[in-house]
């Protein structure tokens, strides 16, 4: 048995505080303002993990144009608000995603399209996938079906519009005030050793997002784990060198 079989993953939740008004009125005003413009002017990166992906393209083309509500797709996840999980998640494909979630500035918004994301799908039964994509991100929509039609997909954007503007949509605090427990679950699927580049305890410092729950024993663990990245060398000149010298052409003309 090694030291993470020992660690219990905590299951009960910190929930984020929802909207809490200002005592200054016009204070008020301008966080509504916010959160109006926030609800329609939203980027989506479309990550493509399954086949719900294909639904997408005729929600964003001309007979559905979802772009008329203010959401259209971004190629970089360093400018998108929203991620979209399309269909199941394999184990591997898993650990790209909470490194593009966490590469995401806040506040930021998943949504998980098909059934796959809800309870596996048809996929329920295999070793190599997912099955419950909220045991290792906070998700914000389900949009449940396989697959969704467009007027789907749009009416779950709608639904998280209307989170936004009303200051619900708050789920990319429970990341930060329950890292141990999404940590946990994210170690015992890929290994104590796993880690990612983005310093989570530093942003929920930043966003003032520390509870007793943000460390625990899996970030322990993960402290002692964790390596320093380094910078990778290149060496381009040096490299054509040493093929030049290493060229037979080159021996045979001496």
């Amino acid at each position: 048995m090694n030291e993470l079989d020992k660690i219990p993953v905590r299951q009960e939740l910190s929930v984020a505080e929802g909207n809490v008004k200002r005592s200054n009125p016009l204070a008020n005003v301008f966080d509504e303002l916010v959160r109006f413009c926030q609800s329609r002017s939203m980027f989506m990166l479309h990550y493509c993990t399954g086949c719900g992906a294909i639904e997408l393209p005729p929600a964003m083309t001309s007979r559905f144009d979802m772009e008329r509500l203010g959401i259209q797709p971004m190629v970089t996840p360093r400018q998108a608000d929203i991620l979209l999980i399309t269909g199941y998640v394999s184990v591997k494909t898993l650990k790209r995603i909470i490194l593009t979630y966490e590469q995401m500035p806040s506040p930021k918004y998943v949504i998980g399209i098909c059934s796959c994301t809800v309870n596996g799908g048809m996929y329920w039964q295999s070793y190599a996938t997912a099955k419950v994509l909220k045991e290792y991100l906070p998700v914000d929509i389900y949009i449940a079906g396989c697959m969704p039609r467009p007027e789907a997909v749009i009416s779950g954007l709608r639904d998280l519009m209307g989170d936004i503007k009303s200051g619900r949509a708050d789920n990319w605090k429970r990341y930060f005030q329950n890292y141990d427990h999404y940590l946990g679950n994210q170690q015992k699927l890929f290994g104590e050793d796993w880690q990612t580049p983005t310093d989570i305890i530093a942003e929920a410092e930043h966003y003032g997002l520390m509870t007793d729950q943000t460390l625990g024993e899996h970030t322990a663990l993960l402290q002692k784990h964790q390596q320093p990245l380094e910078a990778l060398e290149f060496s381009l000149g040096e490299k054509r060198e040493k093929i030049q010298g290493e060229n037979p052409r080159e021996k045979n003309n001496e």
